[in-house]
């Protein structure tokens, strides 16, 4: 075992594919591939298993990465300490559901940081593929909603792959409508109401499922739906289309209020929301930090925090 080898392990799994890993490292994707199986051989494990889907990591694989990561941060430590070398980049990875607040708060994060480099990322991604990075470390964090409806499908596979809730806070159900909406000057919103007006759904995937959908309530039947993979195009057809979105309400500086306003949906459904993270991992500086910038926007908007 080397520690060349090792640093390959770790780039495979942030990059999430053999093929990305070798072009980050500048090695042919064979050679990679050959480093990485005469490791497993010598430590008698299969760290990763390989499919048509691509590689993740296996519970064998998942232990040794932990392992891995410690070696080669007491290597740096040492290479600082005899070698007056500068430390490695500071990291964190970060999937979430499309919250305009996770952004924010990881924009306050980076802001923070007292590190001369680092490399931070941060992924909009469908609910499953949020579950599944973390899992498989490719991020220290997700962000994503529990409710009535999900809690027990959402909770049981996060028992299976090993993953913590932590809640965040509690929101009541919002409708994101254009301004020039007749509905905007209302207090509450009924989902009748809305009935004439396209529902606009973050879609999830030939493997999503009502369970794993980001909006916590939808109509019944939707004559008009559209769905969409990025929050942007959910706003601009938020306006465009005079369609409408159902989240937390949490409005900042991405939401232009002077085109889209949010009223509260008449439902006494409502979103726990919080982030996940693997049991088997310990959260890096600038993870830890994340988070108390997380709590700090949340509250800063107007929502009372879950301390715990």
């Amino acid at each position: 075992m080397t520690l060349l080898q090792l640093q390959y392990i770790v780039k495979i799994v942030e990059c999430g594919s053999m093929n990305e890993a070798s072009h980050a490292l500048y090695i042919s994707q064979p050679a990679l591939s050959s480093a990485v199986k005469e490791l497993e051989k010598e430590m008698g494990i299969e760290i990763f298993t390989r499919s048509s889907q691509g590689i993740a990591l296996t519970v064998d694989g998942v232990e040794f990465l932990q392992y891995a990561r410690q070696i080669l941060d007491q290597t740096e430590l040492m290479n600082e300490r005899y070698k007056h070398t500068k430390p490695r980049k500071q990291l964190c990875q970060v999937s979430t559901q499309h919250y305009m607040f996770a952004v924010e708060a990881f924009v306050e994060m980076i802001n923070s940081s007292d590190s001369e480099e680092y490399e931070f990322s941060i992924r909009e991604d469908r609910t499953r593929e949020i579950i599944e990075s973390v899992a498989n470390m490719r991020s220290e964090i997700g962000i994503l909603y529990t409710s009535d409806f999900n809690r027990n499908v959402i909770n049981k596979l996060l028992r299976e792959k090993h993953l913590e809730f932590h809640p965040l806070f509690n929101a009541g159900l919002h409708v994101f409508i254009s301004r020039e909406n007749p509905l905007a000057v209302k207090d509450r919103l009924t989902m009748e109401d809305l009935k004439p007006y396209p529902f606009i759904q973050f879609e999830q995937g030939e493997e999503g499922s009502f369970y794993f959908a980001e909006e916590a309530v939808w109509p019944e039947y939707a004559s008009k739906q559209i769905n969409v993979t990025d929050r942007a195009t959910n706003l601009n057809f938020i306006v465009g289309l005079n369609g409408y979105t159902i989240s937390t309400g949490i409005d900042n500086e991405d939401l232009n209020t002077e085109k889209i306003v949010t009223v509260p949906l008449d439902t006494d459904d409502r979103m726990l929301v919080g982030w996940i993270t693997n049991e088997r991992s310990n959260l890096s500086h600038a993870a830890e930090t994340y988070i108390s910038k997380l709590k700090e926007v949340v509250r800063k908007h107007g929502y009372s925090t879950i301390e715990g």
